[in-house]
């Protein structure tokens, strides 16, 4: 059974379209401890929603699939790499990085305003105050809930929201 994640990066740095283009990707520079751990805790097959964050919506744009377990970032050795970190070493690397197969893109955009307002996801990492974690794990529920967002249109989207309510 694969584990499920949710993956962000900045659509001006490495969108999705990107990820559809070049197909398979290291998922590099990220560094924050925490991020890095749930690099570290993927799995080949696991599957990762990919967010677009710092965009105007922020929100969720299809799904990449891990098909490399994490390796030492090759960034962080890079004097010239905004991502270099001086005391790391290719005998003790700190950062790591998997790569990542692009999957699909939603036919519909998924903003993360949509997603706060949408029963089943509120707990979600990626909607608590204050959290801006980069690689965040999702479960499975919260997984089905974001996918059939991004596979529906907009009148559907409103039945949904409206029968997913307590009555």
């Amino acid at each position: 059974m694969c584990a499920y994640w949710l993956v962000k990066s900045e659509p001006g740095t490495f969108s999705i379209d990107d990820l559809e283009r070049k197909g398979v990707e290291h998922w590099d520079g990220v560094r924050s401890y925490m991020a890095r751990n749930n690099l570290m805790a993927m799995k080949v097959g696991d599957l990762a929603l990919f967010h677009h964050s710092s965009a105007d919506p922020p929100g969720v744009a299809g799904i990449c699939e891990v098909v490399r377990e994490s390796y030492p970032d090759h960034t962080q050795f890079d004097p010239e790499s905004k991502y270099f970190d001086p005391k790391a070493t290719p005998d003790n690397p700190r950062w790591f990085m998997p790569d990542m197969k692009f999957v699909r893109k939603f036919p519909r955009f998924v903003p993360i305003k949509e997603i706060r307002e949408t029963p089943g996801l509120q707990d979600m990492a990626l909607v608590q105050r204050g959290m801006r974690l980069s690689v965040q794990p999702v479960t499975e529920s919260e997984w089905q809930i974001v996918c059939d967002l991004g596979e529906r249109d907009e009148s559907q989207r409103s039945a949904f929201v409206f029968s997913s309510e307590p009555q």
